[in-house]
């Protein structure tokens, strides 16, 4: 642990430190808070009621700007991978990394240490940019967070730390893999546009080939299409972050799949509690979390067999 504890303050000041993090996180804060300040003047605003009024601002677009759970779907990936992407071999290619491992310090100190000071800075970031945003409502719109409201909350930031985590340890991984930092920078940022934004299109492309959908389609038809399309999307973190986030910040979801008309018979247009909500999306949470260990157990288990060299 004193191992664990050296490498991770010594992370924690270089990423408060480095440009390229204060320049990220400068964008992304002014991001959310321009969303903020954007859903204020919506009307779509108080679509969920009153007592939801805070939740709705978390997922509400405003004129030309996009919800906040847009940008945090869009940009915080990008945390992760600019605090992973050099993690390992940029401490190679600086001549340190032989050094460190030369100390009295367990190798796997080295990884641990990276990734839990890495993701305690996001957390952080995450935390303080949602106290903002709870402090644009009570001052624009005079409304305090009820007792649902902030669980509800807790369990979206609970989610999107699962979420930054997949994308700082997949990062880890790359800079483990590749020996120079351009090459594990470019790979993430690939995988990033992939997962974020093609893998939509990939998803529509063999749905429509699997399960045509034509004028003459009947209701199965278009079912089994839209199942094979969200299946694959699936496959996206980012879209789970979307479900989960669906349905934890508007009490009204009940199910995430397409709904016909027998599927409706017998609904009641009440509000979920948050255990029931997160039955909802529990298995979402759950696959998020798995592929950030897995990913994560990759990286160490490729780092534990590295050869390091003077």
């Amino acid at each position: 642990m004193t191992g664990i504890r050296t490498i991770f303050w010594k992370e924690m000041a270089d990423h408060f430190g480095s440009r390229r993090f204060l320049v990220i996180a400068s964008i992304i804060v002014l991001a959310s808070l321009s969303s903020a300040y954007g859903a204020i003047g919506s009307q779509e605003l108080h679509s969920f009621g009153r007592e939801y009024l805070f939740l709705s601002l978390l997922s509400t677009s405003g004129g030309t700007l996009p919800s906040f759970l847009f940008f945090v779907s869009f940009l915080t990936p990008l945390i992760g991978i600019i605090m992973g992407f050099d993690a390992i071999n940029g401490e190679k290619q600086r001549g340190t990394l032989s050094l460190l491992v030369s100390q009295p310090i367990y190798r796997d100190s080295i990884i641990n240490g990276k990734f839990l000071a890495a993701l305690a800075v996001s957390a952080l970031m995450i935390a303080g940019i949602l106290a903002l945003i709870a402090g644009v409502s009570i001052s624009k719109l005079g409304i305090v967070p009820n007792t649902e409201e902030i669980v509800r909350t807790f369990v979206f930031y609970f989610a999107t730390l699962l979420y930054i985590s997949f994308w700082l340890s997949m990062a880890i991984l790359f800079s483990v893999l590749f020996d120079k930092t351009s090459t594990s920078a470019l790979a993430s940022v690939a995988l990033w546009i992939f997962l974020v934004f093609f893998v939509y299109m990939v998803a529509g492309i063999i749905a429509d080939h699997v399960a045509p959908v034509t004028q003459n389609s009947t209701v199965e038809d278009i079912m089994k299409n839209e199942g094979i399309k969200i299946m694959l999307m699936r496959a996206s973190p980012a879209y789970l972050l979307q479900e989960i986030s669906m349905a934890i910040l508007n009490p009204g979801v009940r199910i995430l799949t397409p709904l016909t008309a027998e599927k409706l018979q017998g609904l009641i247009p009440t509000p979920l509690s948050v255990s029931q909500s997160l039955m909802v999306v529990w298995p979402q949470l759950v696959i998020l979390c798995a592929l950030s260990i897995v990913c994560f157990g990759i990286s160490y288990v490729a780092f534990m067999r590295k050869e390091i060299r003077s």
